[in-house]
């Protein structure tokens, strides 16, 4: 069924902003998800990245603000959007006001590392929609700076995300200072239990949309895995950045340190690249994100902060320099090539500590990447490795023996006296 915006009774003002934007027909998990959310249902939405997820909950919501045209609550908001990352939530709020160009709601974003003065500010008045990490809002709330007792919509974006980086507590909290009369959606790329036990939390007999089983990947995007010493990491890896076919590539590490390393040794090769982590500024983290949507530059090195937050059709290739230690992540990292209709590529160099993490990685999607050992890099050893890194990757786990038992002494009553008479000859 060749399903169009207009079949899906969207206002008039959201199906121009579609026509403006080049978008005539739905994805499958906007198809399925924006007639259950116009009817109010909760949803728990599955489906993988680069699926057109944001604008499966924007769109409807968009409407629903559309419908209702009251003031937003002095020091609160109607709508209230939880992404795990700046970049997520930066990109997130672009698709509202994309979308709602002619609505034009107010829209603000809230995260830390930036001064709160003007997310402050803007709450004072009021707004539609706040797109916010869980760390800063939970802040502005216990310093009773944001009100969200009015709110009407709550969404979770990349929920597996938010709970692997720890916000489970903060999203606890922040939801106890919501209504329980609202509408909750709650996105996710995977499936673990502990989404399962939020959602059972959160939702309201929820509509379930799932448009990939959990934890698979995009099938137009050809997978590999060359085995290597990890000495020899950077420069396989600029041999294949130099290659004639190669577009736009992110290049994924486990460490601030090591992703500054790899900028640095690819960029003395004369290939434009910019690093991003939680080290830089949020000013540096948007100037680098924006060179790359515009093609200035050609490999971004990130930490896996930015595996959820770099939406750029123009991505050919995904490198993995090392393996997640959380064989989720894979899923997210990877989905930033095949977009938009497109084929990618994704090709991890692993050595032999992390032979282990690409079992993980494999059995997790169901599926056995394809080895590459025609280069003069390929390691046997890292192939067949039993070895596991430590969770921080790099280095064998070292062994620490615990301290040893201290055992009071219990004294005979005899011992006692023989004791104090040793003593007084002394």
């Amino acid at each position: 069924m060749n399903l169009t915006f207009a079949d899906l009774s969207l206002a008039p003002f959201l199906l121009q902003a579609l026509a403006e934007e080049g978008y005539a027909r739905p994805t499958p998990i906007q198809a399925q998800s924006i007639p259950m959310l116009l009817q109010g249902r909760d949803m728990l939405g599955m489906a993988q990245t680069g699926t057109g997820k944001t604008a499966a909950f924007a769109l409807p919501l968009l409407h629903r603000l559309a419908a209702d045209p009251r003031p937003a609550p002095k020091g609160g908001a109607r709508v209230l959007v939880l992404a795990p990352t700046r970049e997520l939530v930066s990109q997130i709020a672009v698709g509202f006001e994309k979308f709602g160009r002619h609505l034009k709601p107010s829209v603000t974003t809230i995260f830390g590392g930036v001064s709160q003065f003007h997310q402050v500010n803007a709450l004072k008045a009021g707004v539609d929609i706040i797109v916010a990490t869980p760390g800063r809002l939970l802040d502005l709330i216990e310093q009773r700076l944001c009100d969200l007792s009015a709110l009407e919509a709550l969404v979770l974006d990349e929920a597996d995300q938010m709970l692997d980086m720890g916000f489970a507590k903060p999203i606890e909290r922040i939801v106890a200072a919501l209504p329980t009369d609202r509408h909750t959606l709650l996105f996710s790329a995977t499936m673990p239990k502990s989404i399962t036990a939020l959602a059972d939390s959160l939702l309201r007999d929820p509509a379930n949309v799932e448009i990939a089983p959990p934890s698979t990947t995009v099938d137009r995007i050809e997978q590999s895995v060359m085995f290597l010493d990890a000495a020899n990491k950077k420069a396989a890896l600029l041999a294949l950045l130099q290659t004639p076919e190669m577009g736009q590539a992110v290049v994924f590490t486990l460490q601030k340190n090591i992703a500054n390393e790899v900028c640095a040794f690819i960029s003395e090769a004369g290939i434009t690249a910019e690093a991003l982590h939680g080290n830089k500024s949020q000013g540096q983290r948007e100037r680098a994100l924006d060179a790359f949507r515009a093609g200035d530059v050609q490999v971004l090195v990130a930490t896996d902060i930015a595996a959820r937050g770099i939406d750029v059709d123009t991505v050919t290739h995904v490198f993995n320099h090392d393996l997640p230690s959380l064989p989720e992540s894979y899923v997210h990292r990877i989905g930033r090539t095949g977009r938009a209709g497109r084929s990618g590529f994704a090709i991890t160099l692993c050595d032999a500590e992390q032979r282990a993490w690409l079992h993980d990685v494999e059995r997790t999607i169901g599926r056995t990447l394809t080895v590459k050992d025609d280069h003069h890099w390929h390691c046997e050893v890292a192939r067949h490795s039993t070895k596991r890194a430590p969770v921080l990757g790099g280095g064998p786990v070292k062994q620490v023996k615990p301290p040893k038992e201290r055992v009071r002494k219990v004294w005979t009553e005899e011992e006692k006296r023989a004791a104090r008479e040793a003593a007084r000859a002394a």
